[in-house]
């Protein structure tokens, strides 16, 4: 049978895409099952390369890998979106690096599993080495038994990084304010010569890019002191 989709995903090299209702992804009855892979960083900054390294070991090709580059904090991210409901079916096999590539989120880890359980779509993580295991019928229940305990210790792993890491920023900030640091962009000073060249710029005598130049300013800080001055009456000390 050809299924159509409509959706939106994230590829391999970051970049969105969309398949339409005029393009189609064909899985005939009878052909068996397929193998997805998912891959994810927090930031745009951050590289895939592990992971796909780690996939492309497996045989993976490129056009069944989808990748996010977006925080685990919670499960709205659009490749991963699509690829649950729109690509996965039952049969399937979905593969992560990591058990945390899924999210950060113990709760969320847990109830994702259990949904590609009850869909019958087998996950795979390949730093838990008994998930990549293929056992008998009759032996499942060892291999689920010793999954579920490493997921819960795993799970509780990945929720306590992140909160680690919530608790670290936290307290680093506030130790920099009790410094008397400030935080963010500084603020935008003004020059010595400020009111002299923003009259002679006002009255005209001088074009932006003069008076500019004559104060060291750059353009976005010179119209945003100006903005500011002119506010406070003319004068940058109001």
């Amino acid at each position: 049978m050809t299924v159509k989709y409509r959706f939106y995903y994230t590829n391999i090299s970051g970049n969105s895409k969309t398949i339409t209702n005029g393009q189609t992804i064909e899985r005939v009855k009878g052909m068996g099952s397929r193998t997805y892979y998912y891959a994810r960083v927090s930031s745009k900054d951050q590289n895939l390369d592990r992971q796909l390294a780690a996939f492309r070991a497996m045989g993976a090709d490129d056009r069944d890998i989808i990748a996010d580059k977006e925080s685990g904090k919670d499960l709205d991210r659009i490749g991963y979106q699509a690829l649950k409901h729109n690509m996965l079916r039952p049969g399937d096999t979905l593969v992560v690096k990591s058990l945390d590539r899924l999210s950060r989120n113990k709760a969320d880890i847990r109830n994702e599993l259990q949904y590609y359980s009850d869909q019958g779509i087998r996950v795979k993580v390949i730093d838990l080495p008994t998930t990549m295991m293929d056992l008998p019928d009759e032996q499942r229940w060892v291999f689920e038994m010793v999954n579920n305990i490493l997921i819960e210790v795993l799970g509780t792993i990945a929720q306590q990084e992140r909160e680690t890491i919530r608790r670290r920023q936290a307290e680093g900030i506030a130790a920099a304010k009790a410094k008397g640091k400030q935080l963010g962009r500084p603020a935008i000073t003004y020059p010595p010569n400020w009111n002299e060249v923003y009259a002679a710029w006002r009255s005209g005598e001088l074009t932006a890019k003069a008076a500019m130049e004559k104060t060291g300013v750059k353009r976005t800080s010179f119209y945003k002191l100006a903005a500011m001055t002119e506010a406070n009456g003319n004068d940058k000390a109001g």
